[in-house]
Order: C-alpha cells, then structure tokens, then sequence
C-alpha cells in the first residue's frame, strides 16, 4: 500500500506508475464524473494490452501524445476509456475500471444507466462509460481540458494492487491498482 496526494502526474511516465497515480484523482466529463478507484496498466510489451505486436490503426491513439483517451469497444458491446500515457510512438495506456460517482451527476448517471444503485453505476469500465456517455467520439480527446477534466487529490489515498481482471493473457502482472477499502471496485482486491 502507498499513498498519492495530488495531481503532478507525469503522463509521459510508465504505466503501472501513471496508474498509481491517477488513484484519487476526480475524472468529469461535461460535469459528470467521480473519484478514480480504480485503473489497470497496459505496455506496449505486455501480451495483454492493445500495443502488442505494433501500432495499427484501431490503435494509433495509444501510440500518440500522452495525456489523451484511447476509446474502444470491448467484445463488440461496451466502450472502455483508457488514458495514454508514455512519450508518444511508445504505446501505452491505463484503463479506468472504476470511479466513486460525484454527488452532483447522479440523476445524470441513473438515467444513463438506467439503475438506482449508487455503488454500480461505475462499477466496470462499461458501466463507467455508460454513466459518463463516453463514447469513440471521445478516442484522442485530451483528457485535461474540457470537455474532460481532472481535478487533484485533496487528501492522500492508500492503493492497494494486483493482478489484473477480465483478461486471458497476462493475469499475473500486478498492475491493477485501487483505492484501499473503496466499496465502488468493479471487483475486491484479494
């Protein structure tokens, strides 16, 4: 467990550490959003992430400037929105799991969702796009100005990490991290 306490995130970094730092940090787009609890790391050496084996063109966007989404639909139904990261023409990215959602777009997430429950409106990165209407349309935007914005930690956070989820290849790489205790993880922490 380590703790993060603000935004000076290095996007050009690697992501397992741009990962770690994103935990905390408030995501919005178009004023609706949460707390980031929980990310995924993904290099371009890694078997499991989009980057193997090169760039192509449903993957350009991750081979671009850092600090930008990268959009895609996961088995043909859900968005999943990742941010770029690694000076570009490096291909790298880390996945937003899941968020706490902020109390002022809740109505705006419920509807979007079509569910009450607080606690899964952003549960996974397909509930999570749901809920912020994140779509392609959004892939190679940058997420530090609007329509995104990314506010900093106002108080340090524990993370915790592991092996990352959902995938086949490469499970054992510890790169999934997440807010210690938070009831909002797509998944618990074992």
């Amino acid at each position: 467990m380590s703790l993060v306490s603000s935004l000076d995130i290095d996007f050009s970094a690697p992501p397992a550490e741009v990962a770690r730092s994103l935990i905390g940090v408030t995501l919005m787009l178009n004023g609706v959003g949460g707390r980031i609890v929980e990310v995924e790391a993904y290099d371009r050496e890694d078997p499991a992430s989009h980057c193997f084996g090169g760039m192509t063109p449903r993957n350009q966007v991750m081979f671009g400037p850092p600090c930008r989404a990268y959009v895609y639909r996961s088995y043909g139904i859900h968005w999943c929105f990742n941010i770029v990261c690694c000076p570009p023409g490096h291909g790298a990215g880390v996945l937003i799991r899941a968020l706490e959602p902020l109390a002022g777009g809740l109505d705006t997430m419920r509807k979007r969702r079509g569910l009450d429950n607080v606690r899964l409106l952003c549960a996974g990165p397909g509930r999570l796009c749901q809920a912020l209407g994140i779509t392609m349309a959004h892939s190679g935007m940058p997420v530090d100005v609007p329509p995104f914005q990314l506010l900093p930690i106002t108080t340090p956070v524990a993370v915790v990490t592991g092996p990352r989820i959902g995938i086949s290849r490469a499970k054992e790489i510890p790169w999934r991290f997440g807010l210690a205790g938070s009831r909002f993880l797509s998944r618990p922490f074992r």
